[in-house]
């Protein structure tokens, strides 16, 4: 569940979220060190390198995302060693993209779900962003984008545009100046009474 929380409420690609140790968490300070990605090397095996387009960020948690991820190393990565890894491959090793996918479509198939993959996490995430109104340059930088240009081609439909923020400000204003409106037409009426 852990894997699954941090892809979907941090915006991490597949490989990042692999790739995090322990000490990139900030319990405290609710926040994650993106530093590293796990990539698929020759025969199969483990590569870590810099995170794609050198996206090496921090990401600020939600506190129920950190409370997963406390409790996760508590249950199933206990230790001293600063270096050990969130989620565990092999012994000593992070898990690999092919276990990663593996766990995703387990999951799927257990849950009866089909036509998701585990990238769509990062979208979710992204499209939470913006529907909480945040602009594209902090999307960007969440989601490690080497530029907002990147980040506009891929979600510029799901900001609002010029049209749906006018209409907002009207219902606003109409609920506002109405609602006042009716309260001093109540107010008359009472004291009349």
């Amino acid at each position: 569940m852990a894997f699954i929380a941090l892809a979907a409420f941090a915006g991490l690609r597949l490989g990042e979220t692999s790739g995090v140790q322990v000490t990139d968490v900030n319990f405290l300070g609710h926040s994650l060190r993106v530093k590293r990605q796990v990539q698929r090397g020759p025969g199969g095996t483990v590569v870590i390198s810099p995170p794609k387009y050198g996206s090496e960020r921090t990401v600020f948690l939600a506190p129920a995302l950190v409370e997963v991820l406390s409790r996760h190393v508590a249950k199933h990565r206990e230790g001293t060693d600063p270096r050990r890894w969130l989620f565990e491959g092999k012994p000593g090793d992070p898990p690999h993209q092919n276990t990663v996918g593996y766990w995703w479509r387990k999951t799927c198939r257990d849950a009866g779900v089909t036509g998701f993959t585990l990238h769509d996490l990062r979208h979710y995430y992204a499209s939470g962003l913006i529907a909480q109104g945040c602009d594209v340059v902090t999307v960007q930088r969440a989601l490690g984008h080497a530029s907002a240009t990147v980040t506009l081609k891929t979600y510029s439909p799901l900001w609002p545009t010029a049209e749906d923020r006018t209409r907002k400000a009207t219902a606003a204003l109409m609920t506002e100046t109405l609602g006042r409106a009716e309260r001093s037409a109540d107010s008359l009426r009472t004291k009349e009474a």
